[in-house]
């Protein structure tokens, strides 16, 4: 247990290590980077450091403190999916009862100016059970803004017995005032030999499709240990045929390929809630295709067992063609939250590759 068993980010490790040795750990902590690498557990587990009856620079995990530590953790985690559940809107942000170690996330799409006044009335309290008490904040950019101002006078007169360490993917998504009264610990995605080791070791995924894992994963333990490789061929497969199908040489397809074409359209609009999702799997292809297009290193292609594919749809397309497909990818995302019929917009990108006119389609028989 302890610092130990956190994977990847080692200068972040031995940054919060160096900071717990010297005793001069700031009161307020800004933990930027990629989603997925491990910002909000390496969060809890300062917190528990800062507590911890056993270690001076790390947490046992087996002290009173520190068991003490997983309950309140569990409790704020049961409380924050109550409030969330709740279809009163009007009270989720009642009652709030802080422990000293508090874990503060969005209920709504918000966290809520209910959970930073919380905040500020208990921290400049001595701690009930701990020498320290620390606030998590997690996504730190959904904030209301109306209780952004709250926050700052929290970091602006620092409680001596409380820390602050905010969570944000990028920090400019924060107010300047905000940034500048943290220490900041930028995290960077974990290298992917680390990944395949870790997928290697817990042996959930089929050893012959771990690179691919490794690749998708891009950097992020959080995808890389939730990687379902069937799902995630499911959700590719329609991209495949798409792309097999706009990316003929004939300008008078068979009647075959354009019945693969409009069935590949479908499948991926057919989910709107799980548009951005698909639309990702797309742009990573696409990736792969300019990256093969342009000869880069194969080190860089995500979808690796696609390779001889790839080079295929590289050769067939050409670059302007793929710059079109980007396009039309990017004018879907736009579009995404709009009453629109996304699946017309693929296909008529996909009929400007072809040559053929806008808004005219071929016969399927």
């Amino acid at each position: 247990m302890g610092f130990d068993a956190f994977i990847g980010n080692p200068k972040g490790v031995a940054a919060l290590r160096g900071m717990l040795a010297s005793g001069r750990t700031p009161g307020a902590l800004l933990f930027t980077g990629p989603e997925g690498v491990g910002k909000k557990t390496l969060a809890l587990m300062l917190a528990k450091a800062l507590n911890c009856e056993r270690c001076a620079d790390d947490f046992c995990g087996e002290c009173p403190r520190c068991r003490q530590a997983e309950e309140m953790l569990a409790a704020t985690r049961e409380d924050l999916a109550r409030r969330r559940e709740s279809k009163d809107t009007q009270k989720r942000g009642e009652g709030l009862v802080y422990f000293d170690l508090q874990l503060i996330e969005p209920i709504t799409r918000y966290i809520l100016m209910e959970q930073i006044r919380q905040l500020r009335s208990v921290a400049y309290t001595r701690p009930f059970e701990f020498p320290r008490r620390v606030f998590v904040i997690n996504e730190a950019q959904a904030i209301h803004w109306q209780a952004i101002d709250l926050l700052l006078k929290v970091l602006e007169e620092p409680p001596e017995t409380t820390t602050l360490i905010l969570i944000c993917p990028n920090a400019y998504e924060l107010r300047p005032t905000i940034r500048s009264r943290c220490r900041r610990v930028a995290f960077q995605p974990v290298e992917e030999s680390v990944i395949s080791a870790l997928l290697a070791e817990e042996a959930r995924v089929p050893k012959a499709q771990r690179a691919l894992a490794a690749r998708v994963a891009a950097g992020s333990v959080a995808k890389a240990k939730t990687f379902d490789a069937g799902e995630f061929e499911r959700r590719r497969q329609p991209w495949l045929d798409f792309l097999a199908a706009v990316s003929v040489k004939a300008r008078e397809p068979l009647a075959a390929d354009w019945r693969v074409l409009f069935d590949s359209t479908k499948a991926l609009t057919e989910n709107r809630d799980q548009f951005e999702e698909t639309l990702k799997i797309g742009y990573t292809l696409l990736r792969d295709v300019v990256q093969v297009a342009l000869a880069g290193p194969e080190a860089k292609v995500v979808n690796v067992d696609l390779l001889s594919r790839l080079k295929t749809w590289a050769a067939k397309l050409g670059i302007r063609n793929i710059a079109r497909l980007q396009e039309g990818l990017d004018q879907a995302y736009r579009l995404q939250t709009r009453n629109v019929n996304l699946q017309l917009g693929l296909e008529a990108v996909a009929l400007d590759v072809l040559g053929q006119p806008a808004g005219t389609l071929p016969p399927t028989e």
